[in-house]
């Protein structure tokens, strides 16, 4: 895979994104992504985990192809990035994002999505940036982000676009674990995710399902009137 790898082992999937530049989220991210979810399906996953090259984990969505697209092409793309996102948002296996870098637009709505979010202490940035860079947050953004965010913060984190340190995010309860400056984050990642394998798994996913595929479902429902009613 160009933009991820994939790898299973001690029943815990791992996709690691690396492409060698800022991890940006384009058509070869989504499919290989969503090819990774499948094969943790496949391998009957107990847990999954997300994590990166140190440095950065993903800076969001490809704008250099953005700035291509005509309006049907806009309306494609964002529809497979809700759809992806959501997935994992859904996901049945638990989910966890665990990585030293930064995480912009897209790549803290991934970790938002996930189950539990870990971080490594240091000079990095994790913001939602749309509304400073002229862009609406649908519902099913916001759906994803306010699942992470505590209440108190939400209008600074997404209608402000603030930008935050790891330090910060775990002070204000966004990342639920900081990882000491030069800690192993994917080693504290794997021993969350063996504790998790107490759980049924059957339950687990269908309870997700109850607390969340209600709320999915209307995000996708007024997601072109929302997206046309911006752009036209």
């Amino acid at each position: 895979m160009a933009k991820m790898q994939y790898a299973f082992e001690d029943r815990i999937a791992r996709i690691t994104l690396d492409d060698g530049k800022m991890n940006v989220m384009n058509w070869d991210f989504f499919k290989e992504l969503n090819d990774s979810l499948d094969q943790a399906l496949t391998d009957k996953a107990a847990a999954l985990i997300f994590t990166s090259r140190p440095g950065v984990f993903s800076a969001g969505l490809d704008l250099k192809l953005l700035m291509t697209q005509t309006l049907p092409e806009i309306l494609k793309f964002q529809r497979v990035f809700a759809d992806t996102m959501l997935r994992v948002y859904l996901f049945s296996i638990p989910t966890i994002a665990a990585y030293c870098g930064h995480s912009i637009a897209g790549g803290a709505i991934l970790s938002y999505a996930c189950d539990r979010f870990m971080a490594v202490d240091g000079p990095y940035k994790v913001q939602i940036n749309e509304v400073a860079n002229k862009m609406i947050l649908p519902t099913w953004i916001s759906l994803i982000c306010r699942s992470s965010i505590p209440p108190r913060w939400w209008k600074e984190a997404l209608l402000h676009a603030h930008m935050y340190t790891p330090r910060e995010a775990y002070d204000k309860g966004i990342i639920d674990d900081l990882i000491d400056e030069g800690g192993d984050v994917l080693a504290a990642a794997k021993t969350y995710a063996q504790d998790l394998f107490r759980l049924d798994a059957k339950a687990y996913g269908a309870t997700k399902k109850i607390m969340r595929q209600k709320e999915a479902d209307y995000a996708l429902e007024v997601f072109e009137k929302e997206l046309l009613g911006w752009l036209l």
